[in-house]
Parts: structure tokens; C-alpha cells; sequence
């Protein structure tokens, strides 16, 4: 993989509407363009067109930072805090839909860690979605939001099949250690089994260990979600990778996903059925599965006014398993 490029951009504002009846937040906020985790599976390699850039390994490999994040979102903190309403109904912003706020390059340039702290002095809520135990640094700051909710993303413990698809993520392990160092230090934090990869990562076996592994780490809960091929860009770069894994699958795969961004029904009611079961086994409560949103109209005045893309808001289907 070649080097990557990070290259700064000043934004007007941070944080987004998020105008989706089926989404569990209603503001959004994303520290960064682009990954560096390189998950073949991320749905979010389609946005990197609204840059002029397509939606293949430019994703991982040329990444904007928002370099004035923070004093953006103090900005529009305050502007919202002067209306009659003040900052009711403002929050809990959920950070990371369309990046990892702790990949690699945030460990220099504390972009997010910045952010967390504007919200702290407003007194605003959030979630964070994740694949890095990176978000351990800023345990400190996230013990002062009113409520926060961190989701580490774990779908596989297979070295394999973790390497394969998430080439750049840091280890599932580490991953479930931060889940259990962050409950230790009092931060409710729980794990997204996401994205679920059929014929590769859903078999009872592999679905039990990670629920297991989660209830060990003390997870708060468990939020899976079966893979959403949302685009031709996103699914044709995914089956990229998937031919370069086990070649005999693409043609499954092909009629799994001919119709849909999703699976047949029937087969995600199994796979989910299989999770709960898991669940259960262990007494771990679960998470709202998040993979059914339906693509929304126009975005509202408040989105538009937004430096996010239009996926920030809504306007595209949105899946929580983020290079998560």
C-alpha cells in the first residue's frame, strides 16, 4: 500500500443534521475525509467522490484532515446556543459515520480529541464509532460529556479474514481490549459486530466467538449488522477484495447481492437470529441492529449549510460498521 497523502482543509462547520427517521442520532460529525483502515467493505469509499476523487484506494490513500475542526464546531456551538432554544435538541452528535475519528493520523493531529472537548464545554452528548484502541488517549475528556457511547467495531477475530478485508485496522484483540479498559474506567462501551461478511464471517463458530470474546471484555452490548453493499463503486471495490480472498465466492456473493445493497431478508433474519441466541447464552443485551435505513430526499437547510457530504446527513443509507 503506498504511502498516503494528508492534505489540511478549513471547514465553515462541523456538525450535521442528520435528517434519517431510522438513524438513532441526529447530528453527525466527522473529523476527517477518508481512512486510513482501508476497509474494502466501507460504504463510506463512495463519499470520497464529493472530492473529486473515486471511490477505489484514493479512499485510504489521500485523506483530508480538517485542520480548523475544532474552532468550527465552537463556532456553530455558539451560534446554536444563541437561539430562543438554545442548544436544546442539539446532540448526541455521532462521531465517525463517515471515517474513523482514530485512525492512525489523529494520534498527531488530535483533531477529534479537540472536538470531544469543544462538546465537553458545551455540554454535549455523543457516540463514537471505532476501530482503534486510540480512543483510549482521550478517556479522560469523554468522562466529561454528559453521556457518551463508544462502539468498537469487531466482526471476525480470524487473522485471515481480518487482514484480507480490513488491511490497515488495528487487531481485533487490541480492539476488544480497549472495550474492556474503557468499561473498567467507567465509559459505556460496546461492540459493533460489523459489518457480519456472508459465507466468510457468519457461521455459528465465528458469530459466537466475537460475541464471547465481547462478553469477556465486558462489552455493554452487542450491535450486529450483515454487510450493505450500498453502491456499484462500494460493492465493485469490495469484490475486488473478495476475489483476491476466495475467488469461488464472487459468483455467491454476485447472486446474494443481484437485487440489493443487502442480502435477502430471510438470510439476515437467520444470521441475526444466530446472534441473538449467542447473546443470550451469555447475558449480554443487544444493540439496535442500524442497516436498514432507506436512502432520504433533499437535505435540509441545515445540512446544506454543512461542510459534510450529503451521506453525512441522511441523504445516502448509512451503516454503522465503519472503517467504523
Amino acid at each position: 500500500m503506498s504511502d498516503a497523502v494528508y492534505e489540511p482543509i478549513r471547514v465553515k462547520t462541523m456538525l450535521n443534521a442528520v435528517r434519517a427517521p431510522s438513524m438513532p442520532f441526529s447530528w453527525s460529525m466527522n473529523p476527517y475525509k477518508g481512512c486510513r483502515h482501508g476497509c474494502s467493505f466501507c460504504y463510506a469509499r463512495y463519499f470520497h467522490t464529493y472530492m473529486g476523487e473515486k471511490a477505489n484506494d484514493r479512499f485510504q490513500n489521500h485523506i483530508y484532515v480538517k485542520e480548523n475542526a475544532a474552532e468550527a464546531l465552537e463556532a456553530q456551538l455558539r451560534r446554536l446556543a444563541s437561539r430562543p432554544r438554545g442548544l436544546a435538541g442539539v446532540g448526541p452528535v455521532a462521531i465517525g459515520t463517515a471515517t474513523d475519528p482514530y485512525q492512525p493520523r489523529e494520534a498527531k493531529e488530535r483533531i477529534t480529541r479537540r472536538c470531544l472537548e469543544v462538546l465537553a464545554e458545551y455540554g454535549i452528548s455523543a457516540s463514537i464509532t471505532t476501530r482503534s484502541p486510540l480512543v483510549l488517549r482521550d478517556a479522560d475528556i469523554l468522562r466529561k460529556l454528559p453521556s457518551v457511547t463508544v462502539n468498537i467495531s469487531v466482526n471476525t477475530l480470524n487473522p485471515a479474514v481480518w487482514r484480507a478485508f480490513e488491511p490497515h485496522s488495528p487487531r481485533p484483540d487490541k480492539r476488544l481490549e480497549a472495550v474492556r479498559r474503557l468499561n473498567d474506567a467507567g465509559i459505556r462501551a460496546g461492540v459493533f459486530l460489523a459489518p457480519i461478511l456472508p459465507l466468510i464471517t457468519d457461521g455459528k463458530s465465528c458469530l459466537n466467538a466475537v460475541v464471547e470474546r465481547a462478553a469477556e471484555a465486558g462489552a455493554a452490548f452487542v450491535a450486529p449488522s450483515v454487510l450493505r453493499l450500498a453502491t456499484p463503486e462500494v460493492k465493485a471495490w469490495f469484490f475486488r477484495a473478495l476475489r483476491r480472498y476466495n475467488a469461488r465466492l464472487v459468483d455467491r456473493y454476485a447472486d446474494l447481492y443481484d437485487r440489493s445493497a443487502h442480502p435477502p431478508a430471510s438470510y439476515r433474519a437467520a444470521v441475526l437470529g444466530a446472534v441473538e441466541a449467542a447473546l443470550r447464552r451469555v447475558g449480554l443485551p443487544a444493540g439496535a441492529a442500524v442497516d436498514e435505513a432507506e436512502p432520504q430526499d433533499t437535505a435540509s437547510p441545515a445540512t446544506a449549510a454543512s461542510d459534510e457530504s450529503p451521506a453525512d446527513s441522511g441523504a445516502q443509507p448509512v451503516q454503522l460498521c465503519l472503517p467504523i
